[in-house]
């Protein structure tokens, strides 16, 4: 079996760039949730707070030829990628051209502004702002193919618009691809912008917090009362171990597991037992134990069902013997980029020894299973293996596991 690792990694978030930046706030507790006063004109929609990587202007980013197909999702897909290849050593390599070479990654959308110029075609007949690239920069894979482009990657695409499994099935499906022999190199990952129509889709199934401060996202708290949108990308160099030591590049993390299914059931209500199975698969896949594992990067939406379904899944797979968090009290859901940029943070924490705690969390729902929560300032932890699991509308799971190297 061809052996994948990860030799570069990059991310976008509301919390900033750089591990040491996002580190050092997340020791001091703060968070990237805000106050949106631009929201305040949607009348109709409860939630005002989300977390939106305001630091990061993607106007102008890249040269204006490249830009003219780049939304801000696709932009800060294509800077997180490029970030990921520099670290790599891959940027401007000729390999990216020889089809040996892929990207696997999504959003749960494109970028909305130009969907809501085809809106107002439809209401008024006039054209308005639209032109001849207005579709590519809303259509669901906007953030891969803009990727390929942008570094002439001539290899397989694979787009996983699955909305908050994007960015991990962009993982899974690059490893499968690298140890299938149809690839040497994957950019695996997934991206999100901000939009109040994203937040509106939670509200009107009434899963969004009405705390609306910078605390409002309480994963598997007593207190949480639903979830905090957000945006940011991340993406991964995964490689073919041999491949990446004949350059003398140095791999980061190994993959050592992956599983994706669904609940076939309802839409948008979660299967506990399904997500169950896919932790399973995973660990069987990467032929580890429960015991193996040194933490588990959870979902952790901050919906009470979600969450609730998901403490019970994991307690029922790993126990309550294994360090238990998840990221999007920092961060919010950031939906389609959740999945990658969890697994970028969470190597970072593995190679640190440091694991993030819960952000918000100060006691345990009792509804949700009894898990080792970590809380407080975080946990120091001696980490070589993590688990990272991601659930989606439509019952899409999936997790994904990481060794240290």
């Amino acid at each position: 079996m061809r052996r994948v690792v990860v030799t570069g990694m990059a991310g976008i978030t509301s919390m900033g760039q750089d591990w040491s930046q996002i580190e050092e706030r997340m020791r001091a507790g703060q968070t990237g949730i805000r106050y949106m006063p631009e929201w305040e004109r949607l009348t109709d929609m409860g939630i005002k707070v989300a977390g939106g990587a305001d630091w990061f202007r993607h106007e102008g980013h890249f040269p204006r030829q490249a830009m003219r197909s780049m939304g801000r999702v696709a932009v800060m897909a294509v800077d997180s990628a490029d970030r990921a290849l520099q670290m790599a050593g891959l940027k401007g390599d000729p390999v990216l051209a020889t089809g040996r070479v892929g990207v696997a990654a999504g959003s749960s959308y494109g970028s909305t502004e130009p969907t809501v110029d085809f809106g107002n075609f439809m209401v008024t007949g006039k054209a308005g702002k639209l032109n001849a690239t207005s579709y590519i920069r809303m259509m669901a894979h906007t953030a891969p193919v803009n990727v390929s482009v942008y570094f002439g990657i001539k290899g397989r695409i694979i787009t996983t618009s699955s909305a908050c499994v994007s960015g991990s099935q962009g993982i899974g499906y690059s490893v499968e691809a690298i140890q299938a022999g149809k690839a040497d190199v994957m950019l695996a990952g997934g991206a999100e912008e901000l939009c109040p129509t994203m937040a509106m889709v939670f509200d009107r199934l009434y899963a969004t917090s009405k705390i609306n401060d910078h605390t409002a996202s309480r994963p598997f708290d007593v207190s949480r009362d639903g979830l905090v949108t957000g945006e940011g990308a991340a993406f991964l160099v995964l490689e073919e171990l041999e491949h990446a030591l004949a350059r003398g590049a140095t791999p980061l993390a190994e993959v050592r597991g992956f599983a994706t299914n669904a609940d076939g059931a309802h839409i948008s209500h979660p299967d506990g037992d399904v997500q169950a199975r896919v932790m399973r698969q995973a660990l069987d896949d990467a032929r580890l134990s429960p015991t193996d594992l040194s933490f588990i990067n959870g979902h952790g939406t901050a919906t009470v069902a979600g969450d609730t379904s998901e403490a019970t899944a994991s307690f029922e797979v790993y126990g309550d013997k294994v360090p238990f968090h998840t990221l999007k009290g920092h961060f919010g859901h950031t939906l389609g980029a959740c999945g990658a940029i969890e697994a970028w943070l969470g190597i970072e924490m593995m190679r640190g020894g440091w694991v993030s705690p819960i952000a918000n969390f100060t006691e345990a729902d009792p509804r949700c299973a009894p898990l080792d929560y970590i809380g407080g300032s975080g946990r120091d932890i001696d980490a070589e293996f993590f688990a990272s699991n991601n659930f989606a509308f439509g019952g899409i799971n999936t997790s994904v596991i990481f060794g240290r190297m």
